[in-house]
C-alpha cells in the first residue's frame, strides 16, 4: 500500500479527525445536558475538555521524533475507538459523570495528538502541489465528519428517544449507549482501514527523543514567537478576536434544548440534530469557502473589517429568539444558518491572519503556537466561563453581554497590523 492515492486516504483521515472532536466538544453537551446537569456544569466540565488542544504544542515534538506519523494516527484512532465505547459502558452507571469526563479526556489527549499527528502526515504525505489540491477535500471532510457526529448521531439519538423530549431517564441513557457505541466502532474501523491504506512515507523510524534537544527548540520557536513586529497588537487579536463566538458556542445548543420555562426553545433532539447539526455545520462551511475566495480576490487588508462584521453582528439572531421564542423550524433554521455563515466567512479571514502572521523562520511551529493561543481565548476560556454567565443572568441578558463583547473584536482587529503584499 505504499503508494497508496491521496483519494483514499485524505477524506478517511480528516473524517477521522472531526469525529471525536465533535464527541467531545458538543456531542457531551447534549448528552449532559439529557442526564440533568446545570448549564454552569457543562459549560465548566466540556470547557475545560479543551485544554489538551491549547497545550498540544508542547508534546508535538515528540510525535515528530518517536516512532512515525502514520504510527501515531493508527494508535490513537485505536484508542478513541476503544475510549469511545467505554463513554457507552459508563452512561447507565451510578457513577456515569465521572466516568464518562474520565473518558472524555483521553479522547480529547488523544484526538489533539491525531491532530498533530494527521497534519504532519499530510505535508510530508503529498507534494506540494497535491497539498495545495487536496486542501478543499480535506476541509470538507472534516467538516462532513462534524455533520455525522453533532448533526446525524444527534439525530439518532433523538429518533430512538421518540423524538420528543421528556423520556425517561433509562430511554435517554440507553439513547447515548447506542451513539456512542457507534462512534466507538467508526473510530476502530478507521483505525483499521489506515493501518492497510496510509502510505509508508517516513524511511526513518525515530526511538529515541532526547528531552534536552527539544527543549532547546521548543525556546528557540518561542524567540521566534517573541520577536515577531507587532506581537502585542498580535498577541491581542489571536486571544480576543473570538471571543463573541466562544461565548456562543457552548450556550447556543443548551440554549435551542431547554424548555420554554427555562428560557430555551425547547428543541428536541431530531429538529437540533437537522438545524444546528447539519444546516449549521453547512452554513459555516459555506461562509469558510466564500470568505477565504474573498480574501484570495481582495487580499486581507481590504476584506478584514467586512468580514469582522460578518462575524459579529449575525450574533443578534439569538437576541431576537431569546425575546420572540417560536417553534418554527424555518425561522430557527435560518437565524441559524445566518450567524453560521458569518462565523465561517470572519473565522475565514482570521485563520488567514494567523497564517500571515506564521510567515517566516520555523512558520509550522510559530503557526502551532497560534493556533493554541486561538483555543485558548476563543474556545476554552470563554466556553468555561460561558455557562457561569448564562445561568446567572439568563439567557436574554447573555446574548445581549456577547453583544457587548462585540466591541472588544473590533478593538483588537483596530489595532493589529495587516502586512498584506497582494495589489
Amino acid at each position: 500500500m505504499a503508494n497508496s492515492k491521496a483519494y483514499a486516504w485524505v477524506p478517511s483521515l480528516y473524517l477521522g479527525e472531526a469525529l471525536p472532536y465533535s464527541a467531545v466538544m458538543l456531542i457531551s453537551i447534549i448528552m449532559f445536558q439529557e442526564l440533568g446537569l446545570a448549564d454552569e456544569e457543562i459549560t465548566f466540565y466540556t470547557g475545560w475538555l479543551g485544554l489538551p488542544w491549547v497545550i498540544k504544542p508542547i508534546w508535538s515534538p515528540i510525535i515528530d521524533n518517536l516512532k512515525t506519523k502514520r504510527w501515531w494516527i493508527v494508535s490513537m484512532q485505536f484508542i478513541m475507538g476503544i475510549a469511545l465505547a467505554l463513554v457507552a459502558f459508563t452512561v447507565p452507571t451510578d457513577f456515569w459523570l465521572q466516568g464518562t469526563l474520565a473518558m472524555f479526556v483521553l479522547i480529547a489527549f488523544a484526538s489533539a495528538t491525531h491532530d498533530i499527528s494527521a497534519d504532519g502526515f499530510y505535508i510530508i504525505g503529498l507534494p506540494d502541489k497535491e497539498q495545495e489540491l487536496y486542501v478543499g477535500v480535506r476541509n470538507t471532510f472534516y467538516r462532513i465528519g462534524m455533520v455525522i457526529g453533532q448533526g446525524g448521531l444527534v439525530l439518532f439519538a433523538g429518533y430512538m428517544q421518540g423524538g420528543h423530549l421528556g423520556e425517561t431517564l433509562q430511554s435517554v441513557s440507553a439513547s447515548w449507549m447506542v451513539v456512542f457505541f457507534i462512534l466507538g466502532g467508526l473510530m476502530f474501523l478507521l483505525g483499521l482501514y489506515h493501518a492497510f491504506i496510509l502510505p509508508k512515507v517516513e524511511k526513518t523510524v525515530h526511538d529515541r527523543f532526547n528531552f534536552a534537544e527539544q527543549m532547546r527548540e521548543f525556546g528557540q520557536t518561542l524567540k521566534v514567537f517573541v520577536t515577531k513586529p507587532h506581537l502585542i497588537s498580535a498577541l491581542c487579536f489571536i486571544l480576543l478576536f473570538r471571543l463573541p463566538e466562544g461565548l456562543l458556542t457552548k450556550i447556543v445548543p443548551l440554549f435551542l434544548k431547554r424548555s420554554a420555562d427555562e428560557g430555551g426553545l425547547a428543541m428536541n433532539d431530531v429538529d437540533f440534530g437537522l438545524i444546528y447539526g447539519t444546516l449549521g455545520v453547512i452554513g459555516l462551511l459555506l461562509g469558510g469557502i466564500v470568505g477565504g475566495w474573498a480574501v484570495s480576490r481582495w487580499g486581507l487588508k481590504k476584506c478584514l473589517w467586512p468580514l469582522v462584521l460578518c462575524i459579529t453582528l449575525p450574533d443578534i439572531v439569538y437576541v431576537y429568539l431569546s425575546y420572540f421564542p417560536t417553534d418554527n423550524l424555518w425561522l430557527i433554521g435560518s437565524c441559524v444558518c445566518i450567524e453560521q455563515i458569518g462565523y465561517g466567512l470572519g473565522f475565514a479571514a482570521y485563520t488567514l491572519y494567523l497564517v500571515t502572521f506564521s510567515r517566516g523562520e520555523r512558520s509550522t511551529a510559530v503557526f502551532s503556537i497560534c493556533t493554541a493561543g486561538q483555543n485558548l481565548g476563543g474556545v476554552m476560556i470563554p466556553g468555561i466561563v460561558s455557562g457561569f454567565i448564562s445561568g446567572n443572568i439568563g439567557y436574554q441578558n447573555f446574548f445581549w453581554v456577547v453583544m457587548a463583547f462585540c466591541l472588544v473584536t473590533f478593538a483588537v482587529t483596530a489595532c493589529v497590523k495587516i502586512e498584506d503584499h497582494k495589489d
